[in-house]
């Protein structure tokens, strides 16, 4: 591989990132909570019927500093902070163990908008997980068990053959929830809402708590940023 591979897309790279129209976002736009300014992007985002607009980068970090990132899902926001499901044992989950301090990135793209989030992540209890896990389709429980996340498998057919069998098991049982698998929940220390305008003179707001345990009734501490 050579930098004749990739000269087709220096041209075309440098021509994207053009905001096609300016969307204000001033002071008087915003809630006094995060938790509620989230809340009314996330339903706009929702009601514009954005492709998976509860998708967000997750990245987590090892305690030496090496990070590693991912697309996870939302499911879920509340007074604690932004849930969501994974295997305790992928690389997330170990490097969560060993260092809880997380980030993630909201995009919404077609709006021009993204939300940056900060904190510390635990484990949800195991009667909200074992909740959410019932509530699941039955193809994708029997998958949280098959799959062992981010270990190397030779063949696909394998992981395929794991699941057949699993369904065989559980033909007429319920499928419990596997004990390496369940909830996190995101506690923030600091949330950033960036929208985007023309000639990158874009808006960004950085809430920060002013009080301890302000996500969802604390005061907040709002500054402009620079774009």
């Amino acid at each position: 591989m050579n930098d004749q591979d990739f000269s087709d897309l220096g041209p075309a790279l440098s021509g994207m990132g053009r905001f096609p129209e300016d969307s204000s976002f001033a002071e008087a736009d915003l809630d006094s909570n995060p938790s509620s300014q989230f809340a009314k992007w996330l339903r706009e985002a929702i009601e514009r019927e954005l492709l998976f607009p509860n998708s967000m980068t997750l990245a987590t970090c090892t305690p030496d500093g090496r990070p590693s990132a991912r697309i996870v899902l939302l499911k879920g926001i509340d007074r604690r902070g932004f849930i969501f499901y994974t295997n305790y044992e992928s690389r997330k989950g170990g490097e969560l163990a060993a260092n809880p301090h997380a980030a993630l990135v909201f995009l919404w793209a077609e709006m021009q908008r993204q939300v940056r989030v900060t904190g510390t992540v635990s484990p949800v209890s195991s009667g909200e997980s074992d909740a959410y896990f019932k509530s699941r389709p039955r193809g994708s429980r029997l998958g949280a068990w098959a799959s062992r996340q981010s270990e190397v498998i030779p063949r696909r057919a394998d992981l395929e053959a794991s699941v057949e069998e699993l369904d065989r098991v559980y033909e007429d049982r319920d499928i419990p929830r596997p004990p390496f698998w369940g909830g996190y929940v995101l506690d923030p220390v600091e949330i950033e809402f960036w929208q985007g305008r023309a000639d990158r003179l874009h808006d960004r707001f950085r809430y920060r708590p002013a009080t301890q345990g302000a996500w969802a009734h604390g005061a907040w501490t709002i500054e402009r940023l620079s774009p």
